[in-house]
């Protein structure tokens, strides 16, 4: 695993801090933080909110609770949102979670909660808990909400959805059943025992609904218990509906961005167990230091403490600080006594004006190899502060003892071998391969947290009034781009050598060898070896090849000739894998980065991979005209096999020639984000009027930038089937769509990803053929999958069949499909 054991101190201490993501300055607060944080430190209590992905969060009742009531407040999200759509890119799956999971974060930052995951993977739309249980392991999955649970300790835990239909959502049903049967569970030294390892049974005073009123389903009313969660907070100078409105705004791939409210606002809750709140959430719990036995001396102290606190010299708050953590220190071990002792460190470092970062002057080091780390502190404050020492990987150690003098900027740089086991940058929930819908954690101890806790650390030891401390500082990559300025990122960990493919999908359609480039990168000097290629039964290539890389960042391209052994007799579909083999090792890692100016850089080692797809196929034309939609890949796998893709803007469809294309296909989402296709949309009638072929992906029901999507009436629902399995009926065995230029039969739609399609049409004009018909078990039959109508000269298609799935995944029959809807007659 990617974070061994023996960091499980870290762990828990950085999920305590709350520390910024990683690639972000280390934390400065002001002076109004600082008396926010002071208030905090008074108040022992806590709330965990629980529902299944990201943006199910009350972001405006986390905020209140975290930063008005002072609670610690966590989220926990079943799911990284894996298996929704993506607005700002082209990732899915595994890869859109990742992205999510970085919004979810920067959320956080925002309102101030903490967020923590299950093992769960969001599999896509999910009808009922039965359904979603038939994916998930259900006993995992509890058991992961157990732990948390009795990680966290909640005094309250909440329920953004009901344990029924009208959660709207299987996935969102199954999150309130698991957080109902946990909050019992989580009490129970019976179940669950091997977790009684690493913490205690717990049981939570309460478990709540946060009703909702969601469009057409209110299940809000007055005889609920409520709050007012519309305050105003000065010292952040922002109401909570401002500040909710901020964080949810950072769900940027799944275009969440709100416009802020101000002033009162309420929250409904009901009782699901426990007893029920009649003047607060934590109602007959002790949030003062009263609940810590032996704490009394604590809270008269923290209210001296505060009731003292000058804003304009927060440096004088230190002493009072350091006699409160030498009285913490002093209690017991315990959850409380943990969790406040970080939390007045963390004051005693602001107030006092302490700055303190790491850094690599490389964005990449590889197991082994050398690499120059820097420290850099300042002490800006009149409080005396000793560096005793500084611990750098490798059992490094840095610097000599010295007084950091008052607002004197202190650089240290040492040159350290990383050491030769550090793992590699690779997201620890994927570190393992998986079966749908649930992640491989083999570590007990990873459970819960949202990102890897980084492996190469700088140990800050310092001496402040006389009290010994340290501060763990990631070792980062720092740089400044001339437009940016200064900016941050991951110190990645990589292989010595890592191979890159062009395509993830490569079809062959006959007998024909193809040549397929391999491009090899060094991450470190003098990397050299042989590369091969792993192939499935039925493909054949030449020999390995040497390869010699003098410099780290040398890259070269090697080509290999695949070809069917015998022809392509039916559809099939495999994987193939590049093996580098560098010093007496077999390294099978491609390198990914992910990059977004919203979120951290992402880096991940995925295997070295691509399907190798061959596919009985015929198409007929091969100029395609293609319009982006939103995060879609459908265009570069029609080039696969062999179409000429344009892709087609304000110029190509208002002034150019659009009949010179065999058919138009817009991308999926096209006529939500797009707002040009209003203007568009009757140039591309008038193409298909004059004999041009138009296929209309999927779009949701709204908003749309235009209602006329066809020649003739339809409109969208919200109708799916979300059964990849699904049978699927020809309505009409003598259609075109199923003859030309393939001969589609119910093999072609073996092998589907997570659903058959989405958003289906309704009220369909009779001048509409309807190919398809296919349910979900114990649903009636849905007919509006696909739409097919000649109009004028040319033919006019709509299908919410999930081509944008299919396609890049190279399923066989997915493709034959599309060929015959783009070449239909």
């Amino acid at each position: 695993m990617f974070i061994r054991r023996s960091t499980a101190l870290v762990i828990i201490l950085l999920a305590v801090l709350r520390l910024p993501a990683l690639a972000q300055p280390s934390p400065v607060w002001n002076a109004a933080d600082i008396k926010l944080q002071l208030k905090k430190l008074d108040t022992l209590g806590s709330v965990l909110y629980i529902a299944a992905h990201p943006d199910d969060e009350n972001t405006r009742l986390l905020g209140y609770l975290a930063k008005e009531k002072l609670y610690r407040t966590g989220y926990l999200s079943l799911t990284r949102g894996d298996g929704g759509q993506n607005l700002v890119g082209n990732e899915q799956s595994e890869l859109l979670g990742l992205i999510r999971t970085q919004e979810l974060l920067a959320a956080r930052r925002i309102d101030g909660a903490e967020q923590f995951f299950t093992r769960a993977q969001d599999f896509g739309f999910s009808k009922n808990p039965q359904e979603t249980f038939t994916i998930w392991n259900r006993e995992q999955i509890l058991g992961d909400v157990v732990y948390m649970i009795r990680k966290f300790q909640p005094d309250v835990i909440i329920c953004r959805f009901p344990a029924d239909s009208r959660a709207g959502h299987g996935h969102h049903t199954a999150s309130a059943m698991l957080a109902e049967e946990a909050y019992s569970a989580a009490a129970d030294p019976k179940r669950f025992p091997e977790q009684l390892k690493l913490v205690k049974p717990w049981q939570a005073k309460r478990i709540l609904w946060n009703t909702f009123s969601f469009g057409s389903i209110n299940t809000t009313s007055d005889d609920q218990f409520k709050i007012d969660v519309g305050a105003f907070n000065p010292l952040l100078g922002k109401g909570f509906g401002e500040i909710a409105a901020e964080s949810r705004s950072q769900h940027k791939s799944q275009g969440f961005g709100v416009a802020a409210s101000r002033g009162s606002s309420q929250e409904y809750f009901l009782t699901i167990k426990g007893n029920t709140p009649k003047r607060s959430l934590l109602d007959d719990i002790n949030t003062s230091w009263t609940r810590v036995p032996g704490g009394n001396k604590i809270g008269a102290l923290v209210d001296a403490a505060l009731a003292a606190y000058n804003m304009e010299d927060p440096a004088a708050s230190v002493p009072a600080l350091l006699e409160i953590r030498g009285a913490i220190q002093a209690l017991p071990d315990g959850y409380w006594r943990n969790l406040k002792l970080k939390e007045t460190e963390q004051l005693i470092y602001a107030c006092a004006g302490l700055w303190a970062e790491a850094y690599s002057t490389s964005p990449t080091v590889v197991p082994g190899a050398n690499m120059e780390a820097t420290v850099q502190l300042i002490n800006r404050g009149p409080v005396k502060i000793t560096l005793d020492k500084i611990e750098l990987p490798g059992n490094t150690n840095a610097g000599e003892q010295q007084a950091l003098a008052f607002n004197k900027f202190t650089s240290i740089s040492k040159t350290l071998q990383v050491p030769v086991n550090t793992p590699e940058s690779q997201p620890y929930w994927l570190a393992e391969p998986h079966p749908v819908g649930t992640y491989i954690i083999n570590d007990p101890l990873l459970v819960g947290n949202p990102e890897n806790i980084p492996v190469l650390q700088a140990q800050i030891h310092l001496t402040i009034g006389g009290q010994s401390f340290t501060i763990a500082r990631p070792l980062q990559y720092k740089y400044t781009d001339p437009v940016k300025g200064e900016l941050y990122q991951p110190l990645v960990i990589a292989p010595p050598v890592v191979a890159d493919l062009s395509n993830q999908v490569y079809i062959f359609t006959d007998s024909k060898a193809q040549s397929i480039p391999v491009k090899l990168r060094a991450m470190a000097d003098n990397t050299q070896g042989t590369v091969r290629l792993q192939l499935p039964a039925g493909f054949s290539d030449g020999n390995s090849q040497p390869f010699s890389l003098k410099q780290k960042g040398d890259e070269v391209e090697l080509r290999f000739d695949i070809k069917p052994v015998k022809g392509v007799a039916e559809n099939h579909a495999d994987t193939f894998t590049v093996v580098m083999t560098c010093n007496g090792k077999e390294y099978t890692q491609s390198l990914q980065q992910i990059r977004y100016d919203h979120i951290p850089l992402i880096t991940l080692f995925p295997p070295a991979q691509a399907r190798l797809v061959s596919v009985n196929l015929k198409h007929n034309g091969n100029r395609l005209g293609y319009i982006p939609g939103a995060g879609d890949m459908v265009a570069a796998s029609l080039r696969q096999v062999g179409y000429d893709v344009t892709e087609l803007g304000e110029k190509e469809i208002m002034s150019g020639n659009l009949q010179q294309y065999d058919a138009i296909i817009t991308g999926v989402r096209a006529y939500n984000v797009n707002a040009r296709m209003k203007y568009w949309q009757p140039k591309l009638m008038e193409y298909v009027n004059n004999g041009g072929k138009l296929v209309i992906q999927y779009n949701v029901n709204g908003p749309l930038v235009t209602t006329d999507l066809g020649p003739y009436p339809f409109s969208l629902s919200r109708d799916r089937v979300t059964d990849e399995n699904a049978p699927v009926t020809f309505n009409d065995p003598k259609d075109p769509v199923l003859h030309y230029p393939n001969e589609i039969s119910e093999a072609d739609f073996n092998g589907w990803v997570q659903e058959r399609g989405l958003y289906y049409t309704a009220n369909a004009d009779k001048a509409y053929d309807k190919p398809f018909s296919m349910h979900d078990k114990g649903e009636s039959p849905l007919s509006g999958s696909t739409l097919v109508a000649h109009y004028g000269k040319g033919c006019y298609v709509y299908t919410g069949l999930s081509f944008f799935r299919q396609l890049p995944a190279g399923v066989p029959g997915a493709y034959r499909l599309f060929v015959n809807l783009i070449s239909v007659k």
